[in-house]
């Protein structure tokens, strides 16, 4: 044998005889060599475990000590009557308050609330009760699209703290601007909560009763602008308008802190957040595939390929807003929610006009003294009432989108006849009756709309849905339909055909309901994640709370 070969053998048993927890260390002369990227075909299969869910694999399976369902759905109801209190807050005679005047004698009388205080005229105050409308219909759809790289329940959270300061921020402010950022402020803390909330109710409701749920939580919207009247007026007249503004900051501050101390919960179609953050990390390899397919021995060539810090930034902004326009694009694409949203325009179109004009329309035609009262009444009482049955009803038929565009459809136009007949009356004795059970019927919409705008659409797109459904029926629907009315009866200076026509808008909303009954529709809510992600992780997947799949 070769003397050289004979030392290479011995050299390669006395290397096989030595135990694996001694490897030889790598040749001094040669730096260690990074290893090479994994092929991207295989990254699916390594996408990390939920390390917390591993630790404890119980935990999975029981539910925190107090955290429930039906106690999420009370923490969320609370949260959505505090967002409408500050709106039927602001709008209330003890916030808003009333100008300084002067009579052609002299006599001055001085202001009251925030328009007397910065001396606000009629356009002033409008800009400022719509102002939070501009940070909800930027911020909807930006939190919606954040929700797919960080986790929802967390988000709610930073929009509630944003929330607070900003109402907090409103009892201080010193002068229109100051006032009118700080509302716009209040319109984003609010945006994330709207857009994500009713996703979460829909994963935890029993599902004989998802529908009965969501109406229990939009039941909130009317109920909060009534107690927002009385709230705004009572600690104005009594305190200070500026008090109210503190009060409701004081009151959502521990929901605030609840969202970034409680487990986060998940939405069905997300994952986990490493889940996420490793979806990202796998773009980011297919993009840079090639390049790390070469790897360079020496250092300074490693630096050399290292991308900077600026442009990192640049390409996951370039990414997430890719992201979001296909996400977008096939939103769009889905024509049952579409039509949906289309009738939940007009539909939205009466009701704002209906809020915002009716108790002046109601004093015109009826003479009303107490209108702001009658109108307020109704209100609250019609839409507790009409908003739970609509919920209940559509449960008891079955939980479909065909259905609930079957309830939209016949519920919308037989509270549009109702309405309708109820203007035509002269008599206040015809009116309040045939108004009220048109009321009734026209909030029981609330459940079955918004059922259809998170299950015809996939898991992931649901924050989304719900973000461009609200965007869309402010921005065509109540933000134009006030001035657009007002228009009208300066033009005709009759309060009883321009009610007439508002509400023959309603009969629009009732048919393009009802041409939706004839799509095809498939209720999405079990689809997988866009993600597709292995059947052996999508197991280990936690629920968001144990046991929110039985009827309690």
């Amino acid at each position: 044998m070769d003397p050289v070969s004979s030392s290479v053998k011995n050299s390669g048993e006395l290397e096989s005889s030595k135990p694996d927890s001694e490897p030889s260390p790598p040749p001094p002369s040669r730096p260690p060599v990074p290893a090479p990227a994994p092929d991207s075909t295989q990254m699916a299969i390594s996408i990390p475990r939920d390390t917390e869910a591993d630790a404890n694999p119980n935990e999975s399976d029981a539910n925190p000590s107090w955290f429930t369902p039906k106690r999420l759905l009370v923490i969320f109801c609370i949260i959505n009557m505090l967002n409408y209190v500050d709106r039927g807050a602001i709008a209330s005679n003890g916030v808003n308050g009333s100008r300084k005047s002067c009579t052609a004698s002299g006599t001055c009388t001085s202001g009251s609330g925030i328009q007397g205080d910065f001396n606000l005229n009629n356009f002033e105050d409008g800009v400022l009760s719509s102002a939070f409308m501009v940070g909800l219909l930027i911020a909807s759809p930006i939190f919606a699209s954040l929700a797919k790289i960080h986790n929802p329940f967390r988000l709610i959270g930073v929009g509630l703290l944003v929330w607070t300061i900003a109402t907090a921020g409103c009892g201080c402010s010193f002068d229109f601007w100051s006032i009118t950022i700080c509302r716009m402020l209040v319109g984003v803390g609010e945006a994330s909560f709207i857009s994500l909330a009713a996703p979460f109710i829909d994963d935890n409701a029993p599902p004989a009763q998802k529908t009965a749920w969501l109406a229990v939580f939009y039941m909130c919207i009317p109920t909060g602008i009534a107690v927002g009247y009385v709230y705004g007026g009572l600690v104005g007249e009594h305190l200070h308008w500026r008090a109210a503004f503190w009060g409701e900051s004081i009151l959502m501050l521990p929901f605030a802190i609840l969202g970034f101390i409680i487990k986060p919960l998940q939405l069905k179609g997300f994952g986990t957040s490493s889940l996420t953050a490793a979806t990202d990390n796998i773009e980011a390899v297919d993009d840079s595939i090639e390049e790390k397919q070469t790897i360079p021995i020496e250092n300074e060539e490693i630096s050399e390929k290292q991308p900077s810090k600026k442009s990192g930034y640049a390409k996951r902004f370039a990414t997430q807003a890719s992201r979001f326009g296909k996400d977008l694009k096939a939103l769009l694409s889905e024509k049952v929610y579409v039509v949906n949203v289309l009738g939940y325009i007009a539909y939205n179109f009466v009701i704002g006009a209906y809020s915002y004009w009716g108790p002046k329309a109601g004093y015109d035609i009826y003479h009303m003294s107490n209108a702001d009262l009658m109108f307020g009444g109704i209100t609250i009482v019609c839409g507790i009432f009409g908003t739970l049955a609509g919920g209940l009803v559509l449960d008891k038929m079955e939980s479909t989108i065909s259905n609930a565009f079957k309830l939209l459809s016949v519920a919308t136009f037989l509270g549009a006849i109702f309405c309708f007949s109820a203007f035509c009356f002269k008599s206040l004795y015809g009116f309040i009756p045939f108004f009220s059970v048109g009321e009734l019927l026209v909030f029981a919409t609330q459940g079955p709309v918004n059922y259809i705008c998170l299950h015809s659409v996939k898991p992931s797109l649901r924050p989304l849905s719900m973000a461009i459904s609200t965007v869309s029926i402010h921005i065509f629907g109540d933000v134009p339909s006030s001035p657009l009315v007002g228009l009208l009866q300066d033009t005709i200076n009759n309060w009883r055909e321009t009610a007439l026509i508002l509400t023959s808008i309603l009969f629009i909303a009732a048919i393009i309901w009802f041409i939706g009954i004839f799509f095809h529709s498939v209720d999405r809510f079990n689809e997988e994640s866009e993600h597709d992600v292995p059947v052996v992780e999508r197991s280990n997947l936690r629920p968001l709370l144990g046991g929110n799949q039985e009827a309690p």
